[in-house]
């Protein structure tokens, strides 16, 4: 669960600082990569994302589900924020996974109740996985206060 609102978060803040969308992800538990839609990736763009995470991991975003009419979802163009609409077509009610004030994505998965319960987040590597494809692997401490 850590995991995933951690993977959240990451995409919020590209998404918002970059405009960048998600093309692609994996996790397991304490680690995790994202690929981004991004022209160019280096260690410091690495380096600036975890610090912009980890500063909005500590404010506390609070987690709230809600379910909305699948027209009603889709008429917000900030909810599906991967290249591709992943939402089969039989889906009616789409499930959303709002941290909210960082990010609102559809989503089936489970997740903390506050970002503050995800713990630091350090950007392990990035990578260029094609022209237009970037990838960011994360590592999730341990410990979480």
């Amino acid at each position: 669960m850590r995991t995933h609102t951690a993977l959240h978060a990451l995409s919020g803040v590209v998404y918002r600082d970059w405009g960048a969308k998600v093309t692609g992800g994996n996790m397991e538990p304490g680690v995790a990569r994202m690929d981004f839609e991004l022209e160019g990736i280096s260690q410091e763009f690495g380096r600036q994302v975890e610090e912009i995470l980890n500063r909005e991991l500590v404010r506390g975003y609070p987690t709230e589900i809600v379910y909305l009419a699948r027209e009603q979802a889709l008429t917000d163009p900030d909810l599906i924020r991967t290249k591709v609409n992943l939402i089969p077509e039989w889906v009616e009610e789409i499930r959303v996974v709002d941290i909210v004030g960082l990010d609102r994505q559809a989503d089936g998965g489970t997740h903390v109740r506050s970002t503050l319960e995800v713990g630091r987040v350090r950007v392990a590597k990035t990578e260029s996985k094609g022209r237009a494809n970037k990838r960011i692997r994360i590592e999730l401490d341990d410990a979480v206060d």
